[in-house]
């Protein structure tokens, strides 16, 4: 059965204002399941068939004549030679929704569309599963801590017991895992990773050794949450550090990883100026780190680093889903002083400790004081976001933020 994905909407906006509509993301988080259900009566063309994706490459502008517009095309980062005949396609015709493309490939994709569509393509990202869809939730507003935002959030409020968190954070956000608790969570993504290094990273790297890599990916899971450091990646896997720096460049890329960027600012005393790493999917993080169920993960050492990647992942989803671009920062200072996650918008910073308690309090945020020496910046509401059951205040318009309303 479908899984309705808040996304569709940006989806089709984006093909009333553009001639395409690129949308990419990782592989298996449905990206061709939501457009065969949102453009069903449009015709498809996949490029993972060799067949076809051979008579595209080698006879691009026929292959277009014999496939015209408007149509939808899978995979299309195998086919880059069919880019320029989209681009004059689109030139001389004007038609909006004339193309809606997907593929697995961010890099190559994001190269082809780049060079050959810009200006003339909505372009997209899905994600795994957010909380929200996974519980059928009709609300699809980014999540920004205000007092309105809180205040209408709270009205489609549904409980999320905390063993039920641990199962989510732990399960992973791949919607066919979501879809069939059948399936066996490790033979998934040992496929899931074996797939993706064969299919993906080959063609974007000379990866000679693919334990190796595997190796690496499990070493960038265990800092997730936590600053990169890449000469201990390095070291840690065996690599240099500007092949380290060029295969977590892959991961990123393909939507593997995020790095969330610093905040600094002159008024800041020697603010830290490197990136955080985090897994979008905790489940493939899980896996990568050998936490083998949620009982484990929950009691474990890394309990507050997961929990702290899965809010992370679902904040970015608000706002993926929602079709817009999420600025998002942490903040650390000299003296080590931190705040987890800070949303700037409309000139204003709101800033967030992010925890696996039940029971934060006031003194989890204390280094929020740290924003008050920034000049010309206005400090809006933030708080806590953990896994507590209630919205309840905890200091000025600072709230406890349950993971329901994020």
């Amino acid at each position: 059965m479908y899984i309705k994905r808040h996304i569709e909407e940006a989806v089709r906006k984006r093909g009333r204002e553009k001639g395409a509509v690129v949308l990419t993301g990782p592989r298996q988080v449905g990206k061709t399941t939501l457009m065969e259900n949102l453009v069903p009566d449009l015709p498809k063309i996949t490029f993972d068939y060799l067949d076809i994706r051979r008579s595209a490459q080698n006879e691009p502008g026929a292959f277009l004549e014999l496939n015209p517009p408007p149509v939808f095309m899978d995979e299309v980062q195998y086919v880059p030679e069919l880019f320029p005949y989209i681009k004059i396609y689109l030139d001389k015709n004007k038609q909006k929704g004339a193309f809606f493309l997907t593929g697995s490939q961010s890099f190559e994709l994001m190269k082809n569309v780049t060079e050959s569509l810009a200006g003339r393509a909505g372009i997209l990202e899905l994600t795994g599963l957010s909380l929200r869809e996974m519980r059928n939730e009709t609300w699809s507003t980014p999540f920004l801590p205000t007092a309105d935002y809180l205040s209408e959030r709270k009205k489609s409020k549904i409980d999320l017991p905390l063993k039920s968190t641990w199962e989510i954070i732990h399960r992973g956000s791949l919607p066919e895992l979501f879809q069939n608790p059948e399936i066996d969570w490790q033979n998934y993504y040992s496929d899931y990773i074996k797939t993706y290094i064969e299919r993906d990273v080959r063609k974007l790297t000379q990866v000679v050794d693919e334990m190796q890599f595997l190796q690496f990916m499990g070493v960038c899971a265990a800092m997730t949450g936590q600053l990169l450091n890449l000469s201990s990646l390095a070291r840690d896997v065996g690599i240099s550090e500007p092949t380290a720096k060029r295969w977590l460049s892959i991961l990123k890329t393909n939507g593997i990883v995020y790095l969330l960027r610093p905040y600094f600012n002159n008024a800041i005393l020697k603010a830290v100026k490197t990136p955080k790493l985090y897994f979008m999917d905790t489940g493939l993080a899980a896996y990568l780190t050998r936490w083998l169920t949620p009982e484990t993960l929950f009691s474990g050492a890394m309990k507050g680093s997961f929990f702290e990647s899965f809010v992370v992942a679902e904040i970015l989803k608000s706002y993926h889903n929602a079709g817009k671009e999420a600025d998002l920062y942490f903040l650390r200072d000299g003296n080590r002083q931190e705040i987890d996650l800070i949303i700037f918008q409309d000139n204003t910073l709101f800033p967030m400790e992010i925890k696996a308690t039940v029971n934060p309090s006031a003194g989890d945020i204390r280094h929020f004081q740290m924003l008050s020496a920034i000049p010309g910046i206005k400090i809006g509401a933030g708080g806590i976001i953990c896994p507590a059951s209630e919205l309840l205040p905890l200091q000025g318009e600072h709230k406890v933020i349950p993971l329901w309303a994020v």
